[in-house]
């Protein structure tokens, strides 16, 4: 047989269905789209799921991809063993209603068996067990009796609760009998390692019924999967994932750096490290090429997770700090051919990965200090169980991984309170939800019949124009009429208004029939039909009336100057900063356009102006604005941008703005860049880890501000008493004069805190050769108490300081301990949290120095006592 590489193996495959007919579609990104069930794409089918459920229309009846996946449910078992990962590839081909089991079974083993080679001798093929017409199908293609073998619904019977569901067959390669379990009876469906399973045929021919039934369904699917890495590893020879050719030039790389020995006599643990690195490294890649990036939530924890993972690794196996973002360009260079958007973000990727390796350095060395202190407080109680509480708040308040936390723990013998560490974590959730506010924009049901036909959008040539009401409801409930002064949503059969997607807000405007008039405040858009939010002001409006329907041509303006300024902006972007900027995210209303963008670090002023001066350059070249409809491939071919989240159909929308900008949008702009008029940043800023937001305004937006900032001015003058063009020297003034006088004060303050470190020592409380010294302080910094503390601490020994700072109705301990209290076992980190819990509150710290927050400042002196008691 062949020893193909992992690449030329992906692309065999994908050419032999394309000569079947099959649509090549391209790897859906991991983060799914419409699809709440799954946090990441898991399987080659799941992004196919609408259309194997009949929600969409496939592109194609046949169609075939190499799906890139993520899973993370066996991520403690990752490095253990030689066939678990978190990043796969899933070859499949696909059929809608199209071609059954003959077709599939006669090509798969044309595939295997012509071209990859595979013995013929070494394949068996396992069915389910009342599979008839699959067995007849295996024998006509040649597959021998005996290496057929029926297995029951658990492996060979695909069902998830009701609906679609139907038998498979699954093809296994023969390892060899050096693999096996030396049983004669021993074939596939054996707990052995000889036999693997490496190509799924699902048929997709019944549909569960609620009485528990099957029914026949009329057009029975195709829906295949295999691995691809699985493959690659029979096909070079094998045994581990780690061995296949693209991922060991990743491990390789990883050994490169560290040093270390692998696969050697002693070396098991440092394997482990190295295989978790090498895996993780593929998933961090792929993840931040489709725009996932490190949060403490969702998917974005996910990759989080696996970034700080394998940074820990990196710090067993002794690498320098930083060498993640290094290695990443390894996954780049082999996967960078089949997917070409790992070439396109490499830069954003590498950054990326660094600053969350840099932000989990410090966070690891602060974790592990808090996580050593708990387990010396084990120790001391005589526990081996973490509390959960503890747990959460090195996760929440630290940003520490579970899982890491976890690893340590069990490093050292200990173990961790899941349960209080969930039951935490739902609290916080709940305190989340309850603090949320509810908007109600439509407070009644708003779906119709899908009967009804899709509303046809006239509102890119036509502003007004007329049409008839299809059906309507009332806020009331009825779905004849909505009377005047009233409330509803009204289905027409053709429209001017722009319903609310792709970050545009929706048209408003008016509704006239002969006797009635109404003012569209909404509208929005579901499976092709638009739904205006309406309130009635004269007369009624009914089902069957013939009604004109204007949009507010002013506003609608004013919009498409703002949508037109995005496009001009993402480009701006994209030369200022770099190709791997892509759109996160929009708003676009007639005040204010908002644009999120993929970039790993705040933007300079330099920066901000350059893409200020290169929108406002674009728009003064008065650009004629294009707008084509033609398919995918073309607009593909065009160069055009896809927007995040975005879902197209065979046919798009292209929007240019000459060769600077080429977009796929639905939204309406203007016919020529001249007409935005202006462009003005306001501001940009971090919304979440390697994502930024810019806000800006255009044209009328900018003499509004200008105006304002007139008014501003002259009330400005006027409270300082001082002409417009004085005022920049007025203020440095007045600045000279408040920095003077702060700096007479601190003299004061300092020599009065001198003072009051000798009157401490002085009234400090002896117990057993201890001076304690308890203080509140109001309207005092945190700062200011480290210097009084500083200051007894370099004349004094054997003191305890125990101080409270009060500012704004917020109470923070400091404790302070002298360096032979240290040495003879005391720790402030440790005081300072029983001290805290008193007055409601929490913290730790270093052992001679150690503070804490807390909420009850009539509890300060029960804390004081608290202190008291530890010492004695």
């Amino acid at each position: 047989m062949k020893d193909n590489g992992l690449n030329s193996i992906r692309k065999a495959f994908r050419d032999f269905y394309v000569s079947k007919d099959h649509y090549p579609a391209k790897s859906a990104s991991l983060i799914p789209q419409d699809d709440k069930s799954l946090l990441i794409i898991n399987s080659g089918m799941a992004p196919l799921k609408k259309y194997f459920a009949g929600l969409e229309k496939p592109p194609a009846k046949r169609m075939t991809t190499c799906q890139k996946c993520v899973r993370t449910g066996d991520i403690e078992n990752v490095g253990k063993t030689s066939r678990h990962g978190t990043f796969f590839e899933m070859l499949g081909n696909f059929s809608f209603g199209d071609y059954f089991k003959e077709e599939s079974l006669n090509w798969g083993w044309e595939f295997i068996t012509q071209v990859l080679e595979l013995p013929t001798d070494k394949l068996w093929a396992t069915i389910y067990q009342d599979d008839d017409q699959a067995y007849e199908i295996w024998k006509k293609i040649g597959m021998p009796e005996d290496r057929i073998v029926r297995l029951g619904k658990d492996d060979n019977f695909w069902e998830i609760g009701l609906g679609p569901c139907g038998p498979c067959s699954e093809i296994y390669f023969d390892r060899g009998e050096a693999f096996g379990c030396g049983e004669p009876d021993c074939k596939p469906g054996c707990d052995c390692d000889r036999y693997v399973e490496f190509w799924n045929h699902v048929f997709t021919q019944f549909s569960k019924e609620e009485d528990g039934s099957y029914s026949n369904l009329a057009h029975p699917n195709i829906d295949t999967g295999m691995g691809l890495e699985r493959i690659a590893c029979i096909m070079q020879g094998v045994d581990s994932i780690f061995d296949i050719d693209t991922i060991r030039y990743i491990l390789d790389g990883v050994l490169e750096l560290s040093g270390v020995k692998y696969e050697e006599e002693g070396t098991e643990s440092t394997d482990v490290s190295v295989r978790i690195i090498t895996d993780h490294l593929r998933s961090m890649v792929f993840m931040i090429a489709d725009g996932i990036n490190p949060s403490n939530e969702g998917r974005g924890y996910v990759l989080r997770r696996l970034i700080r993972r394998a940074a820990r690794h990196g710090k067993i196996l002794g690498i320098k700090e930083g060498f993640l973002a290094n290695l990443a360009n390894r996954v780049v260079e082999v996967s960078g051919d089949a997917y070409p958007e790992l070439v396109e973000k490499k830069e954003f990727i590498e950054k990326i990965i660094a600053i969350e390796e840099d932000k989990f350095t410090q966070t690891l060395d602060q974790g592990i200090e808090i996580i050593s202190n708990y387990m010396e407080e084990m120790e001391s109680q005589g526990t081996k169980v973490l509390s959960g509480d503890k747990a959460f708040k090195l996760y929440d308040t630290y940003g520490f991984p579970l899982e890491v936390t976890q690893e340590i723990l069990e490093e050292n013998g200990y173990d961790l309170d899941m349960e209080g560490f969930h039951k935490s974590m739902e609290e916080q959730k709940t305190k989340a939800r309850e603090g949320r506010t509810v908007t109600d924009d439509v407070a009644w049901d708003t779906s119709f019949d899908s009967s009804l036909p899709e509303t046809i959008f006239a509102g890119y040539e036509h502003l007004d124009v007329f049409g008839k009401v299809l059906a309507l409801k009332s806020k009331s409930g009825s779905s004849e009429i909505i009377h005047h002064d009233e409330e509803g949503i009204v289905y027409l059969d053709t429209t001017p208004f722009y319903a609310e997607s792709g970050g545009q807000i929706y048209d408003t405007g008016f509704m006239y029939t002969n006797d009635s008039e109404a003012i569209v405040e909404g509208v929005t858009k579901s499976h092709g039909l638009f739904a205006h939010k309406v309130r009635v002001t004269v007369g009624e409006i009914k089902v069957g009336d013939d009604i004109e329907s204007k949009v507010y041509g002013i506003r609608r303006n004013l919009v498409a100057r703002n949508h037109t300024a995005t496009h001009l902006l993402h480009a701006a972007l994209r030369n200022v900063l770099g190709n791997h900027v892509h759109q996160a995210g929009s708003s676009v209303t007639e005040s204010l356009l908002r644009f999120d963008f993929n970039h790993f670090s705040a933007m300079n002023d330099e920066e901000i102006k350059a893409v200020q001066s290169i929108v406002n350059e674009k728009i003064n070249e008065f650009i004629p604005v294009s707008v084509i409809e033609t398919s995918m491939d073309e607009a593909e071919k065009m160069g055009a941008m896809a927007l995040f989240g975005e879902k197209y159909g065979d046919e798009v929308r292209v929007v240019s703005c000459g060769e600077f900008s080429t977009e796929l949008c639905g939204g309406t702009h203007v016919r020529n860049t001249g007409e935005i008029g202006a462009f003005k940043i306001l501001s940009e800023s971090g919304i979440s880890s390697g994502v930024r937001r810019i806000e800006a305004i255009t044209a009328s937006s900018i003499l509004e501000q200008s105006m304002d900032a007139d008014m501003l001015i002259e009330e400005t003058s006027t409270a300082l008493k001082s002409k417009k063009e004085m005022l920049v020297n007025r203020a440095s003034s007045l600045m000279e004069e408040l920095k003077a006088l702060n700096k007479e004060l601190d003299v004061y303050k300092k020599a009065e805190m001198g003072n009051a470190a000798q009157d401490l020592v002085k009234n400090a409380k002896d117990i057993n050769g201890i001076k304690l010294i308890t203080k509140r302080f109001d309207n005092t910094t945190v700062d200011e108490l480290r210097g009084i503390s500083d200051d007894i601490k370099a004349d004094n020994n054997s003191v305890a300081m125990v101080f409270a700072a009060v500012n704004d109705d917020k109470v923070v301990f400091l404790v302070s301990l002298t360096d032979d209290l240290v040495e003879k076992g005391m720790h402030a980190g440790n005081i300072v949290k029983e001290v805290a819990k008193a007055a409601g509150g929490g913290g730790g710290g270093k052992a001679n120095m150690a503070q804490a927050g807390a909420k009850d400042i009539s509890k300060i002196d029960d804390a004081f006592l608290v202190a008291e008691s530890i010492i004695k």
